[in-house]
């Protein structure tokens, strides 16, 4: 008569995230902080419709009179190279990054980078162009669209880091990783307002709605990325 033998069943994979876990948890009040930035935003482009001069017009004026030197010096290639990584690298990075992650069974990352770069550059920040339809300064050095209000091109670099942020480093590693993120979201600014194609107001909005669009969409996906961190630390993704 056979002996039947008992199937080993592997241990359930915990239920709670690694000491260091990959991706992140996000923020306790990353909702809150989210839909404020996102509405202040908003709220800034509201603020340059109408007929008369755009409430930040001042400022903006200001900060591109100090912008003054020629399309053709050394600085003016850093702006160009930043104009490259906010405009199609921007988006082929993200997509590139999604299919390695789904690769490698962290399709939840995935998805998640794919909503807060591509997903979100076309159902946010098209309309919202469209919306507030906001004439861009005179005479760019290259090519623009229409629309220059909020910067298509330092919102793809702002959600590009900060999701690359939350699903590729550890805490360690992140918290450089953040202080990187903010200086090329800061040279990204500047490189839209040195290139005369966008206002230092729109490039801002750019920046504020492309934090608040990662933060929200990361809580959003809070559970299956903490299922996948679990999963990660037990080494059973494909589970």
């Amino acid at each position: 008569m056979p002996v039947s033998r008992a199937v080993p069943v592997p241990p359930p994979y915990p239920r709670e995230p690694a000491r260091h876990p990959v991706p992140a948890a996000p923020p306790r009040l990353a909702v809150l902080a989210g839909s404020l930035l996102v509405v202040a935003a908003l709220a800034a482009g509201i603020a340059t419709l109408g007929e008369g001069a755009s409430a930040f017009q001042g400022i903006d004026d200001l900060w591109m009179s100090s912008m003054r030197d020629t399309p053709d010096d050394a600085v003016t290639g850093v702006a160009h190279a930043l104009d490259v990584l906010g405009g199609p690298l921007g988006m082929v990075v993200p997509l590139v990054l999604t299919g390695c992650l789904a690769v490698y069974g962290r399709w939840r990352s995935g998805a998640f980078v794919f909503a807060a770069c591509v997903l979100a550059n076309i159902v946010v920040v098209l309309p919202v162009k469209q919306l507030i339809d906001r004439p861009r300064p005179p005479e760019p050095w290259v090519l623009v669209g229409g629309g220059s209000f909020p910067s298509g091109q330092v919102f793809t670099v702002t959600t590009l880091v900060m999701v690359a942020g939350v699903v590729l480093f550890p805490p360690a590693v992140r918290r450089w990783w953040w202080l990187f993120a903010t200086v090329l979201v800061a040279a990204t600014v500047w490189s839209r307002t040195w290139l005369h194609t966008q206002w230092l107001s729109d490039a801002v909005a750019g920046a504020a709605m492309g934090a608040g669009v990662v933060l929200l969409l990361w809580s959003a996906f809070a559970r299956l990325l903490g299922e996948e961190a679990c999963r990660a630390a037990s080494g059973r993704l494909w589970d």
